[in-house]
């Protein structure tokens, strides 16, 4: 929030959101109508599958796939950091120094100790992860009703200055985006689990980030309101000093930590149930190990998958403080290019299966073919920030973790037989083919 106040003023800092909250409207829109239609665990694994054949259908499941766990690595650094600004007792015995960060042993223990309880949710099944999910959420909201409650009382319009600074700011906060907006794409990844009718889940698609959209315009003004800009963008933990100040009790910074922290977990619970999906769904295809298509007896959960990732995200902690900015930039290109490729299927789909069956409709054939256009245009700008050079290109340290994630990924890219078109039996096709192999 510092440097995005700092880069882009209040104003554009609003700016940059809303934009990114429009081209994810698109996207979402178009998610809604394959879900709808295709609602099957892995989600665009089966989108691109019946629309553009195996190999498209791996590199988007990976990608995906790739952004959920790097922010699932991220989500279990960012939970002990916050803890350390309530109890600086954490910070004991030290380890090493990692990415330009000290590594103390029960701060990276508290980070795993979550990810284990974490890992253990996903693990029992949606049906837990969803009480869970209510709790924390319930407990973001009213910590975000106080926030407003606190810029109403204590907050100045006066400290909204500047509003806007520059058009490179704008994409310092674009660049995000991806990291800010990704979790409406979990809905499909659960598909076959949600007992709720195919084009509820459409709509709840995009209340999803419409709700995000409104949520970060909130937490812009209300920190901005907090105190003069100058004091605000040398703060650590910016929305946690700006409650202090808003209240004027330092009390309260722990408070809004609180609510820092719920939001971590609703997070970290949602996308390490969304990557598990993929990967189970990759591995009953065959395009991964047949491990990770394995199905818990008694939960009916990808457990399997979900320890995979568990241990991913209990060792990250691990790397330190210093990887939290690489975590979350290493995956968002992997995220906008699968998006790419979801809105680039809806228009396949669209001209070739015209009579699917479509609870959840995005328009009629024009407006359809208009919507899947914008969304592959509005996706590949944003993907375009990310090219060396670009205003808002990322830092050397995440180019090095996104191409280690597609090194792996073509190791098994080039495992799938070629030839294996598109279609609503594809995945029946891939099996018999690998099969015979």
């Amino acid at each position: 929030m510092g440097g995005w106040l700092k880069n882009a003023g209040t104003l554009g800092s609003i700016i940059a959101i809303v934009s990114g909250g429009l081209i994810m409207t698109v996207v979402a829109l178009v998610y809604a109508e394959l879900v709808a239609a295709i609602p099957k665990a892995g989600g665009e694994h089966h989108f691109l599958l019946r629309g553009m054949g195996a190999r498209w259908s791996f590199l988007g499941s990976w990608g995906i796939t790739g952004g959920y766990i790097s922010i699932v690595a991220f989500e279990a650094v960012a939970l002990p950091r916050t803890a350390a600004y309530i109890w600086p007792e954490i910070e004991s015995i030290p380890l090493w120094n990692a990415f330009g960060s000290d590594v103390y042993l029960v701060w990276a223990l508290v980070g795993a100790g979550a990810a284990v309880v974490i890992t253990w949710i996903n693990y029992i099944g949606v049906k837990l992860a969803g009480i869970v999910q209510t709790i924390v959420v319930a407990t973001l909201l009213v910590i975000g009703a106080l926030l407003v409650f606190g810029a109403g009382t204590g907050g100045s319009v006066a400290n909204f200055e500047p509003l806007f600074t520059d058009a490179r700011g704008l994409f310092t906060v674009m660049v995000v985006v991806p990291f800010l907006f990704v979790g409406f794409d979990v809905i499909p990844q659960s598909a076959e689990e949600l007992n709720m009718p195919p084009r509820r889940m459409g709509v709840m698609i995009i209340v999803s980030v419409a709700a995000a959209t409104l949520w970060y315009i909130m937490v812009i003004l209300t920190n901005a309101s907090s105190m003069p800009r100058e004091q605000l963008v040398n703060s650590d933990l910016v929305t946690a000093d700006a409650m202090a100040a808003l209240f004027h009790s330092p009390a309260m910074a722990n408070v809004l930590l609180v609510g820092g922290m719920a939001g971590i977990l609703t997070s970290w619970i949602a996308l390490l149930m969304g990557a598990a999906r993929l990967l189970y769904a990759m591995g009953v295809s065959g395009m991964l190990p047949r491990w990770f298509g394995h199905i818990h007896p008694k939960y009916r959960t990808p457990s399997n998958a979900v320890l995979f990732i568990g241990v991913l995200s209990i060792a990250a902690p691990f790397f330190g403080a210093g990887a939290l900015g690489w975590f979350v930039d290493s995956g968002s290109p992997s995220i906008v290019f699968t998006y790419m490729m979801v809105c680039v299927v809806f228009l396949l789909l669209r001209r070739r299966e015209p009579e699917m069956d479509r609870p959840f409709r995005a328009g009629g054939a024009t407006a359809g073919r208009v919507l899947g256009v914008t969304g592959v245009i509005l996706t590949a700008g944003l993907l375009s920030l990310y090219i060396p050079g670009m205003p808002a290109s990322i830092a050397p340290m995440a180019y090095a973790f996104f191409g280690l994630w597609w090194l792996l990924g073509f190791v098994f890219l080039f495992r799938i037989p070629r030839g294996i078109t598109p279609g609503e039996d594809a995945e029946e096709r891939l099996l018999e083919r690998l099969a015979r192999r």
